[in-house]
């Protein structure tokens, strides 16, 4: 029984590697990094950043050290929904209130106004029912397995979230093309009447014409 339960853990272990959305990336004081991120609308995303400033070789945490987060909506004019600075172990929470695509950035600075350091920054997203699982780490009231099983089912919810997010623009470029070929159709019978009817007429003239001549 408990080579089964080993098991089952290294298995879901393996599974939550391969579907972790964490990222990692160096930037000096000051520089933003930006990323982009198709979101359905009422979602909850949850994001969680650690930063740490270059000390030597090595990299250790500034209490100092202050990470600027903004998010905008890129489908309506930049429009921020996001705006705030985080310590340098964090998180933010927002709603997606519609459908598209939002921007992610993040901007290692100082209150004193530091500059030229170097800065290693783990970033991470989860979507949908992510807040259960910042709850359960800050709480401490659930196992490191039970964590990351509910870690896991997170990120399959948020695959089904995106493959809803597909679904509605698959939806919506279907829609396109019906109305675009609707009106295809409605032009080409205009254009069917209208030759009809220069036909109709030009016969017509050409029939005067002959009867006037005296050829019919």
């Amino acid at each position: 029984m408990l080579n089964s339960v080993v098991g089952k853990c290294l298995v879901l272990l393996f599974a939550l590697a391969n579907l972790s959305n964490a990222l990692h990336f160096y930037l000096t004081t000051g520089e933003t990094r930006c990323f982009f991120e198709d979101l359905p609308d009422n979602t909850l995303l949850v994001g969680r950043i650690d930063a740490y400033e270059q000390d030597g070789n090595d990299y250790r945490k500034n209490r100092d050290l202050k990470v600027k987060i903004t998010v905008d909506e890129t489908f309506d004019n930049d429009h921020r929904v996001v705006s705030q600075k985080s310590s340098p172990t964090g998180e933010f929470t927002f709603n997606s209130h519609d459908s598209g695509e939002h921007r992610f950035c993040l901007t290692p600075e100082y209150d004193d106004d530091t500059t030229g350091k170097t800065h290693r920054i783990f970033f991470d997203v989860a979507l949908g029912s992510a807040h259960d699982y910042a709850d359960s780490k800050s709480t401490k009231k659930v196992d490191g397995l039970t964590a990351k099983v509910m870690s896991l089912n997170n990120k399959l919810q948020e695959i089904h979230i995106e493959q809803e997010s597909m679904r509605q623009k698959e939806a919506i470029f279907r829609d396109q093309s019906e109305t675009t070929n609707s009106r295809v159709v409605k032009w080409t019978l205009v254009q069917l009447v209208v030759l009809i009817g220069t036909c109709y007429y030009q016969l017509r003239h050409l029939k005067g014409f002959f009867v006037k001549q005296k050829i019919v």
